[in-house]
């Protein structure tokens, strides 16, 4: 079927070459020039772009129709019912300009087509249209571009006071969700504290004494082997020792720093801090506000929560925020769209790595009642200090 396909694909441009040849030799037949266009010829593609205006803007407003939500339903969350909205300004400005300008072209091709005797107008130049297309778009940009701020101001203003603390740490390729305990604080942590007993790297006196004697042992380690008679390395080898080992002993040098500065009475904030295992479901209360906020460990990552119209890049030696207030509990969401498979997700919007799509974390919203019972279960079972 594909040895057949492609004769008659070569074929058919065979016979196209050969019809543009007989185009040509019947126009030197009748002693007419090739660039000379007769009437009916002229006529004829000016009534077949009218016709194709009408098909373009027909097909468009049925995909419109068809696919115009993307896919995505209504917002779930307070503030994405104004992204929503200022999403939806924007589409009926580019929709005006879109059929206003394709409009004026197919339009002008059908009523100005070449005609005998008639010669175009010549129309050099006008200060009145060069002010109007050049105030009236700045204009419209300006108000997109005041909106669009106001709109991200509110996502990034500060939250309240009763707003629940939930950080979300980020790597290859996976998401780590740490929840702000009773007091609502969430503790403080240190990159240098990370380690597989402590991936989130918090920061407490037992953390930074046992990080303290893990580097400890890994210099001498690293010493020993550098300093045994019985070992050979090459050149090469040798200077990439060393340079880990130089490396280690900044790091020791620093973490016993942070050792001598830290101050136990901020331990009591990590204690009760929850950490639930990687790609572990988001769990989120209808009606709270939630203050997020973002770590990554390897490299830039984007926490991307489609449903609730939020987006935030994930930056390594950096903390980002956002919040937003959940408006619909999974179960509502879920009758909403007349499936009961449907779950809301939290992936990562950059491209990441070779297992960038397997980057995602379920997120389901309860009512507060289904939440303050399993919230008392999390607080019993899964603290920090547990």
């Amino acid at each position: 079927m594909k040895f057949i396909a492609l004769i008659v694909i070569v074929l058919g441009i065979i016979a196209v070459a050969q019809l543009m040849r007989v185009y040509e030799l019947t126009s030197k037949l009748r002693n007419r020039r090739e660039e000379e266009i007769e009437l009916r010829d002229n006529k004829m593609n000016a009534n077949l772009m009218l016709l194709f205006m009408f098909i373009f803007f027909g097909s468009f407003l049925w995909m419109v129709a068809r696919y115009g939500a993307g896919g995505i339903p209504v917002a779930a969350s307070v503030e994405g019912v104004g992204y929503d909205w200022l999403m939806g300004l924007n589409l009926i400005i580019i929709l005006l300009v879109f059929f206003l300008t394709n409009g004026l072209l197919f339009w002008f091709a059908y009523k100005y087509y070449k005609k005998p005797g008639v010669k175009a107008y010549w129309y050099p130049h006008n200060n009145k249209l060069e002010l109007l297309w050049t105030v009236v778009p700045s204009i419209v940009l300006a108000v997109i571009i005041i909106l669009g701020l106001k709109n991200w101001n509110e996502r990034q203003g500060a939250s309240g006071e009763d707003a629940i603390r939930v950080e979300l740490y980020s790597k290859q390729f996976d998401w780590t969700v740490r929840y702000a305990g009773e007091d609502n604080v969430l503790g403080k942590f240190d990159y240098k504290l990370i380690n597989g007993n402590n991936p989130l790297g918090l920061a407490t006196r037992n953390t930074i004494d046992a990080r303290v004697q893990e580097m400890d042992s890994l210099i001498k380690a690293a010493e020993d082997r550098i300093n045994n008679p019985d070992n050979i390395f090459s050149v090469e080898s040798m200077e990439k020792m060393r340079g880990d080992l130089a490396s280690k002993e900044r790091i020791y040098l620093r973490l016993k720093q942070l050792q001598n500065l830290h101050n136990d009475s901020l331990d009591v904030y990590a204690y009760d801090d929850i950490v639930k295992p990687s790609n572990t479901k988001l769990v989120l209360c209808k009606g709270r506000e939630y203050e997020f906020s973002f770590r990554a460990e390897d490299i830039i990552h984007s926490a991307f929560f489609p449903h609730f119209r939020a987006q935030i890049n994930t930056v390594p030696g950096m903390v980002t925020r956002m919040k937003f207030t959940p408006s619909m509990t999974t179960e509502e969401m879920r009758k909403e769209l007349n499936d009961d498979d449907f779950q809301y997700i939290l992936m990562c919007n950059k491209i990441c790595g070779a297992s960038h799509s397997n980057m995602k974390l379920f997120v389901e919203v309860l009512d507060e009642a289904q939440y303050n019972e399993w919230w008392t279960q999390e607080i019993a079972e899964n603290t920090f200090k547990k």
